[in-house]
């Protein structure tokens, strides 16, 4: 799998560059809100990390998920390398909704029961770094973050549903089928354009870190075979 990332991460790079610049050019060019004035553009940046960040969690889960099944190294390197996008892209969405609440809302945060589960994904993806770190024997390492990730799952739910269990200060969700569409009209082509570059950056990027993880790793066992040959 890795070696096909090598193969097509240009191909996606491509897509991912000219979907971005013509959602780009879609923000843009796209209407002000009557009620939120060009703040609303915020949207088009918040919503698809938010939904990165889910969907790189429910990837790592998989991942994880095989891993445990399988013990083989590719579905460890892919949910180490989807730790990290995960976390750029969840640190995206908590920056963007806090530039968005404060002329919304009159405050940079709030314990909201969205922030506040979203902030707990953060925290799960930064644990799991740090607990993959922490940890000297790689199996060790996989195994442990893997049963983690697959515990904290459990947050996915809560986040998604959250705007519908809890009163909350968020707004419903963006996407929730033809009868409950909260975002139609002139704002729903870039919010769409930008989903789909958004979902292309982070394929690409999980392609480049799991490029980078392989690499690391094989160079670190190289490096102990050698040490251990100079001991020898």
């Amino acid at each position: 799998m890795i070696k096909w990332f090598s193969k097509w991460h240009g191909v996606v790079f491509v897509a991912t560059l000219l979907t971005l610049l013509t959602g780009l050019w879609l923000v843009l060019s796209a209407p002000a809100d009557y009620q939120q004035g060009d703040a609303v553009r915020i949207l088009y940046i918040h919503v698809p990390a938010a939904k990165m960040s889910l969907l790189s969690y429910l990837f790592l889960t998989v991942a994880s998920g095989m891993y445990l099944w399988r013990r083989q190294e590719p579905w460890d390197i892919l949910a180490e390398a989807s730790v990290s996008v995960g976390a750029a892209f969840t640190a995206l969405t908590l920056a963007s909704g806090s530039i968005w609440g404060k002329p919304m809302w009159g405050a940079w945060w709030a314990w909201d029961a969205r922030l506040t589960s979203m902030l707990v994904l953060l925290i799960l993806f930064m644990g799991l770094m740090a607990l993959r770190n922490a940890l000297e024997d790689p199996h060790k390492a996989a195994r442990a973050t893997a049963v983690l990730a697959i515990i904290g799952a459990v947050d996915l739910p809560i986040i998604h549903y959250s705007v519908v269990w809890w009163r909350t200060l968020h707004q419903p969700p963006s996407f929730a089928g033809p009868a409950k569409q909260t975002i139609t009209g002139d704002l729903l082509p870039p919010l769409l354009v930008m989903s789909v570059a958004f979902i292309l950056l982070g394929a690409w990027l999980l392609m480049v870190k799991s490029r980078e993880v392989a690499a690391r790793r094989a160079w670190e066992t190289l490096e102990t075979e050698r040490l251990e040959q100079s001991h020898g």
